[in-house]
């Protein structure tokens, strides 16, 4: 299982957003932190909103904040709302196969594809968030809040 780079990017957003509140954040601050393009950042973001996951103002004063408390956040969630396809394979997605009728992989990955799941769901942004210092030294963020 691999995720997209886009539900990489939701996540690491999400907690970037986490250890800065309860000040808010730019795009540009966040894409400059973790070294990724500022434009697909942005198609992230209007997503995470569209989503009720982030709040976002504009103008002066303006950037994005959490919609929701980091532990209502669901890791699970998150990546189920951002990835487009979690069909392992094409049989999952309504694809032929000479073998479907009397296929056991499918059903052995399906099973797989909900365990990776449940155990995400076990986990929201909170858990993510704990102990967080040394995450935010290494995003800039403590210097930023001194």
């Amino acid at each position: 299982m691999r995720l997209t780079r886009y539900t990489d990017y939701a996540l690491r957003t999400l907690i970037f957003l986490g250890l800065c509140a309860p000040r808010q954040a730019s795009i540009a601050e966040i894409a400059r932190a973790y070294g990724i393009s500022e434009s697909h950042l942005t198609k992230v973001v209007h997503h995470l909103g569209q989503l009720g996951l982030v709040k976002t103002s504009r103008g002066r004063g303006g950037g994005l904040r959490l919609a929701r408390e980091p532990g209502t956040i669901v890791v699970g969630e998150v990546v189920r709302r951002t990835e487009d396809d979690l069909a392992l394979v094409e049989c999952f997605a309504g694809g032929a196969c000479a073998i479907t009728p009397s296929c056991r992989l499918r059903g052995a990955l399906g099973e797989a594809l909900a365990a990776f799941l449940a155990v995400l769901d076990r986990y929201t942004l909170a858990d993510l968030l704990a102990g967080g210092g040394e995450t935010a030294r290494l995003l800039g963020l403590e210097a930023a809040e001194a």
